[in-house]
């Protein structure tokens, strides 16, 4: 019996032993705390090329060569050790100090507790190799000038204006002062300043080396030089500048095109293809999604080609090698499919530009095999074909091409085809009416965007405050205004060289909400700059 009572507590006993844990305690929750600083934090006079810093538990380094702002920057980052867990860092400076500065080394949230990661927020070591510390500060908000959202990470500069300076330091030089606004501020502050006047510039510095790169970088500038102290909240906006117009090396395509890389905008482009002394007839069009453009032509049996290039005061010329390849087959497609929406043109996208649209080979019936008038329209640029008509709603649409509706630029005839799309009842969709007030020139852009800034409706106004968008398909849209100052039509971006700031963009700050079957009246009222 006591044996059996024995192992009876004994299974008891190993029965709760497994469902029992041991917790390890409460998360820690606390940054690690700086002990000592060998010199002194805010020490003058520096001399040395070492700095000690001393924690009271062990610390880790995280992001740190992104996390990490030197103010002014060194020509050679500083070597930090150890870079494993450690309850001391070693600063070593590689670069030669400049007099009478004070110098800035902000970590961020790089210095972590080696166990949670907790950070030390946005620790400062600072120090003067003059006899005092500089203590004056510069604020403000950086934005992006066009999309709502703005960069992280983004570097504010100042370049003192001395009697080195000219507007073409920030591609060579670094700047006197940096800041960074990390991976979540939208504001800045340089502090540590010395009394001066200053160029003030922002960079999302791609290649992190305080240097502007239009090719790579977003830039942003304050249009005057500013003094410091200043008590003025500067508002910056960044922008992406166009590029001057530089095409790449020609490459033949196929048989019947050239396509030729570019930075820059392309419009208004010419070229001039000849074989030999015979000038060779061009269609130019812009290739969808790159940054390109396709030259088409006859084919023609030749070793090489010559190609001249020209755009406002830019001319090149170059030879194309030729090689005997096939020609672009012509192929038709439909843009829409299954529904096609009451503010919507029929679209067809040609593989290859059109010189011919014969209407006579082109029918449209309804669904009880009515004739329906249309016309048609060609945008060469995007090689397509619009089809306008008149929309009834909960209607069927048949279209049927017939051999050689469309003839291309080597005139060969479209294939047979047919496409069939549907409307919806129009209480499937909203209308939504705009106020504007407060707008302070004309004219504008007003556009309709969804959440990721995609443009779902657009309009121009030349003057008219009252603007309609019928049967637009349900949806919550932010509404941006464009003033476009050189009406054009379209947004056009600043140049930091020419002191040219972008064309204004406002975002009205609520979305506004359509349904379907709803008629919405909104006031948007827009002030300030």
């Amino acid at each position: 019996m006591r044996i059996l009572f024995f192992l009876l507590i004994s299974v008891l006993f190993t029965s709760c032993a497994k469902r029992g844990y041991i917790t390890g305690g409460m998360k820690d929750t606390i940054a690690p705390v700086l002990k000592l600083s060998e010199p002194k934090n805010f020490s003058t006079n520096f001399k040395g090329n070492t700095i000690k810093l001393q924690f009271d538990e062990y610390v880790k380094l995280k992001d740190v060569n992104k996390q990490m702002i030197i103010s002014p920057p060194m020509k050679t980052q500083p070597l930090l050790s150890p870079m494993a867990a450690s309850k001391e860092i070693k600063i070593t400076i590689k670069d030669t100090l400049l007099e009478n500065t004070t110098y800035s080394l902000n970590f961020g949230n790089s210095i972590q507790d080696n166990n949670e990661g907790n950070p030390y927020q946005q620790f400062k070591y600072i120090f003067s190799t003059g006899t005092y510390i500089d203590s004056l500060e510069l604020n403000g908000t950086i934005k992006d000038a066009f999309d709502r959202k703005t960069d992280n990470f983004v570097s504010v500069m100042l370049y003192e204006k001395n009697e080195k300076f000219n507007d073409s330091v920030v591609y060579k030089e670094v700047p006197r002062y940096v800041t960074n606004t990390l991976d979540s501020l939208k504001t800045f502050k340089l502090e540590n300043l010395k009394e001066g006047n200053y160029l003030l510039i922002a960079l999302k510095d791609a290649n992190n080396n305080n240097k502007f790169d239009p090719k790579t970088d977003k830039i942003a500038f304050f249009n005057e030089i500013i003094t410091v102290p200043s008590d003025f909240a500067y508002e910056l906006e960044l922008f992406k500048e166009e590029l001057p117009f530089k095409p790449l090396k020609p490459i033949q395509a196929s048989g019947n095109r050239i396509i030729v890389g570019h930075e820059g905008k392309a419009d208004g482009l010419i070229a001039e293809l000849k074989n030999g002394n015979e000038i060779i007839p061009t269609i130019i069009t812009p290739f969808e999604g790159k940054d390109s453009v396709q030259i088409w032509f006859k084919p023609i049996k030749t070793d090489s080609l010559s190609l001249k290039l020209n755009r406002n005061a830019f001319e090149k010329e170059f030879t194309v090698k030729m090689k005997n390849q096939k020609a672009d087959s012509l192929i038709i497609k439909t843009k829409q499919s299954g529904t096609l929406h009451f503010r919507n043109k029929f679209t067809l996208s040609s593989s290859i530009p059109l010189i011919k649209i014969d209407e006579s080979k082109i029918k449209l019936i309804n669904k009880d095999s009515v004739a329906v008038p249309f016309s048609t329209k060609y945008i060469a640029e995007k090689q397509e074909v619009e089809i306008d008509f008149k929309k009834e709603p909960l209607e069927k649409y048949n279209f049927i091409l017939e051999k050689g509706a469309f003839t291309d630029l080597l005139e060969r005839e479209s294939d047979s085809t047919g496409y069939r799309v549907s409307t919806k009842d129009v209480a499937d969709y909203g209308n939504l009416r705009l106020q504007l007030e407060g707008i302070k020139s004309f004219p504008i852009i007003i556009e309709l965007t969804d959440d990721k800034g995609k443009v779902l409706a657009t309009a121009y106004s030349e003057g008219e405050t009252v603007l309609n968008f019928d049967l637009i398909e349900p949806a919550m849209f932010t509404v941006r205004i464009i003033y476009d100052e050189n009406k054009n039509k379209v947004w056009d971006t600043g140049n930091y060289l020419e002191k040219r700031q972008t064309e204004e963009v406002r975002y009205f700050p609520t979305p506004v909400e359509v349904r379907a079957n709803w008629d919405v009246n909104q006031t948007l009222k827009f002030s300030g700059g």
